[in-house]
């Protein structure tokens, strides 16, 4: 009998900026909005379901939506009353998710517009596909 295998692969097709700061998540929220210029607004929680009999974990999430290139971006808190998003970036507090193209310039601009406000200890890029858990940020 002929086996077939389903091969999943993820879109990780964004830019992944990890957050360090001790925070509540509308605080930065609003810090950022008023030194970055940016407009992030809550939306629905992420929901991650990592047994099916159990409930999902819920992390807070705000969005803020670009026309001008229809970039989209997702600010996540890293931790809930469950646990930790992605697990192996304990240490990390919030990511920022970018999806569609942004040029150098701009994200240079926006990493160190965040890395200025001084409640933010630490905010670089992290590339998304060497994480462990890399399947959690898909959105």
């Amino acid at each position: 009998m002929n086996k077939t295998y389903l091969k999943l692969t993820l879109d990780l097709d964004f830019i992944l900026i990890a957050i360090t700061a001790p925070l509540k998540d509308y605080v930065l929220c609003h810090k950022i909005n008023t030194r970055l210029n940016t407009q992030f607004e809550k939306i629905d929680d992420h929901e991650i379901f990592f047994n099916v009999d159990e409930p999902a974990w819920c992390f807070s999430k705000y969005y803020f939506f670009v026309e001008q290139g229809e970039v989209e971006y997702y600010l996540i808190c890293n931790k809930s009353s469950d646990g930790f998003l992605v697990p192996e970036m304990n240490k990390v507090d919030f990511f920022i998710i970018i999806k569609e193209f942004i040029d150098k310039e701009d994200l240079d601009y926006l990493i160190n517009g965040l890395n200025k406000l001084p409640d933010i200890q630490v905010a670089a890029k992290i590339d998304p596909t060497k994480l462990k858990s890399k399947e959690n940020l898909v959105i």
